[in-house]
């Protein structure tokens, strides 16, 4: 399958740029991590709770807001990648289906972007979600068992090697893989060969002499962690194309003749450690942010006395998920305030002290009195109540049986009376309180929904 790409050659590039495109990343990803959180604050993304694999609607609606979009509109890469390596780096968990950000998470939106990309990728390291030999579909049997080396070692091995590259120098793909076989460290992606496949298990096993070599299992594997995670996380600037006929090493294998590439990999050609990967691999102690291209300040709002914000400046996508959290669109640039909306985003989790730091933040003129106001008594109807978590809701036969529990010395550590004949058990103390009925003489029968 042919994949569209832009063209954006620029003249540094080692290699002809005629048909590839160039994305010098650092800028594009210290935008998209905060763009990533903010969609998991929104309760936005959803991920499968069994292999924490993002959904398809999930992989369209990370491409979405994506400076300057995915790599490619046909196969996802970094759209699928940010799922992963928010869960990979304690930043958000699933619950109930849906990313939500931990309280790392949260606390990571007020941090520098550059300090949370490398926490991410340092963590992907030591706790990747995936094995990223997974991705490359086109090579079966890989679940077979002891079909693959473990990945823990085999991603250390990369990442060193990633790490060696020289800061602000382009190199070749190829020259890259011709470097790490001759410096290392070594690694093998296959246990046994013989297990893996293109097409069938028999005719197409990767066992055999030949067709196996270091760049069809190791080299994509290394073009996989380079690509989609290094890449995502912008410690590479990537030139690439097409991976349609990119690459030829797969072509004598058995069952290769219907493929057009052997990874949606296949396309990159070269790469350069920019600024920040230096600074990830600590080969710098600091990162400098480039300055934007326009030179022009950051958001702006405009907060009106009839509850309205405006926004005056660039719009970001991270900036456009929030206002979309407290407020109600009213046009491109326009989000109305209001008592409803911001109990709506309390209800989502949505703390108003960060909508209300926002506003201060981004404001060209102070907040005005009505806005300030509208706030007091949003935080004053959410104070009114109080969650105090999931309980089981025991009725007695009477009052006095009722009286009997929540009187009793053991007991009343692990209930709470409502109304007469009523108990409430707190799911956490469930096990105990039953353990101590049992000894009062008592049970509670089993529901047969149960």
């Amino acid at each position: 399958m042919a994949v569209t790409v832009s063209v954006n050659a620029v003249t540094d590039v080692p290699l002809d740029a005629d048909e590839l495109t160039v994305r010098p990343r650092a800028r594009e990803t210290t935008a998209d991590v905060l763009t990533v959180l903010q969609l998991c604050a929104a309760g936005r993304l959803r991920c499968s709770e069994k292999t924490q694999r993002p959904a398809a609607a999930t992989v369209t609606a990370v491409a979405g807001v994506l400076t300057g979009g995915d790599f490619y509109r046909e196969e996802p890469i970094a759209a699928f990648a940010w799922p992963l390596l928010v869960q990979a780096g304690g930043l958000a968990e699933i619950v109930g289906g849906r990313l939500q950000l931990t309280t790392r998470g949260r606390s990571a939106l007020a941090k520098p972007a550059a300090e949370t990309v490398r926490h991410l990728w340092r963590r992907w390291i030591g706790h990747a979600v995936i094995d990223e030999m997974s991705r490359i579909d086109e090579i079966k049997g890989q679940r077979s068992a002891r079909a693959l080396t473990a990945a823990s070692p085999r991603r250390k091995a990369v990442a060193a090697a990633l790490a060696a590259c020289p800061p602000g120098e382009w190199i070749a793909v190829d020259e890259l893989f011709a470097r790490m076989r001759r410096d290392g460290p070594p690694f093998a992606v296959a246990r046994d060969a013989w297990k893996l496949y293109l097409e069938d298990p028999q005719y197409g096993s990767l066992g055999y002499d030949g067709f196996h070599d270091w760049p069809l299992l190791e080299g994509r594997y290394t073009l996989c962690l380079l690509f989609e995670y290094a890449g995502t996380l912008g410690l590479f600037d990537l030139e690439y194309g097409d991976p349609v006929n990119a690459r030829d090493d797969f072509h004598a294998n058995w069952g290769a003749d219907g493929l057009d590439f052997l990874s949606r990999y296949d396309g990159l050609s070269a790469v350069r450690l920019n600024a920040l990967g230096a600074y990830v691999f600590g080969l710098s102690e600091r990162y400098e942010p480039e300055p934007e291209g326009n030179g022009g300040p950051g958001l702006a709002l405009q907060v009106l006395p009839n509850l309205d914000i405006v926004v005056t400046s660039e719009l970001k996508p991270a900036d456009e998920i929030f206002l979309d959290a407290y407020g109600q669109r009213a046009s491109d640039r326009v989000w109305s305030l209001s008592l409803a909306s911001l109990l709506a985003a309390v209800d989502a989790g949505r703390p108003l002290d960060d909508a209300r730091q926002f506003l201060d933040d981004h404001a060209e003129h102070a907040v005005p009195a009505t806005v300030t106001r509208l706030f007091e008594d949003a935080v004053a109807r959410a104070g009114q109540l109080r969650d105090l978590g999931l309980a089981r809701v025991v009725e007695c036969a009477d009052p006095a049986m009722a009286a009997l529990i929540t009187a009793d010395r053991k007991l009343r550590r692990f209930c709470r009376p409502v109304g007469e004949r009523h108990i409430a058990v707190p799911v956490q103390h469930e096990a105990d309180f039953r353990t101590v009925l049992r000894k009062l003489g008592y049970v509670i029968p089993t529901s047969p929904t149960e």
